[in-house]
């Protein structure tokens, strides 16, 4: 039985990004199910079907359903022991699960001064001292993970992993507000911007037609 996974809006839910890329980069196949979000109270009800929650993404697995974006990837991770979305090595495992909690529970203010939106055109914003310190940490995350891991690849733990599934909807953000990086930053952003999957992903956002307006304020 396929895996079966219901997202929100590409254009704009980087939550159901980070998942679905993870799976569809890894090439493990899913169903997938889009549900509009924020179009009213069918569409919630619909979601509610899959997950008492009431938020995308979640994963299906039989009678298993996974409801948060890491958690789907630490499942997919087991499941999957081949696909290696953590790093073998235990230092670097662990190191890849760190960042990717920080990431998942931090970082406030850019999500809400930057919110992800693929259709918005290209330019830069104010933004708080806040969410500036926000981007400084992101990039010496990523700055310090291509220090270390960067002779074995060119993603931030060497192979494409769950913490660059983690990340990409701040590369999204990054280049839609033109976030000045370092050049390994930038080279960096590149390496995610030329996956396939992340591309297959952007296209999709940016022929979607729905507009929702609380995320079309900068």
């Amino acid at each position: 039985m396929a895996l079966t996974l219901v997202i929100g809006n590409k254009n704009y839910s980087s939550w159901s990004m980070r998942p679905w890329l993870a799976l569809r980069a890894s090439n493990i196949a899913f169903d997938e199910i889009f549900i509009p979000l924020y179009t009213g109270a069918a569409d919630k009800q619909r979601i509610l079907g899959f997950t008492h929650s009431g938020k995308v993404p979640a994963l299906i697995d039989g009678d298993i359903t996974i409801w948060d974006s890491l958690a789907i990837i630490e499942y997919v991770a087991e499941k999957f022991p081949d696909a290696r979305l953590w790093p073998e090595d235990r230092a670097a495992r662990a190191h890849a699960r760190s960042i990717s909690a920080e990431m998942h529970s931090g970082f406030a203010a850019l999500r809400n001064e930057c919110g992800m939106n693929l259709h918005r055109p290209v330019g830069a914003v104010a933004l708080s001292d806040d969410a500036r310190a926000n981007i400084a940490r992101i990039e010496q995350i990523w700055l310090e993970c291509r220090a270390r891991y960067g002779t074995s690849g060119p993603f931030l733990f060497g192979a494409f992993g769950g913490a660059d599934a983690m990340f990409a909807p701040v590369v999204h953000r990054f280049r839609t507000y033109a976030i000045e990086v370092a050049p390994e930053a930038k080279a960096y952003m590149e390496t995610m911007m030329s996956l396939a999957a992340f591309q297959e992903w952007t296209r999709a956002g940016l022929v979607e037609t729905i507009v929702i307006d609380k995320f079309e304020t900068v």
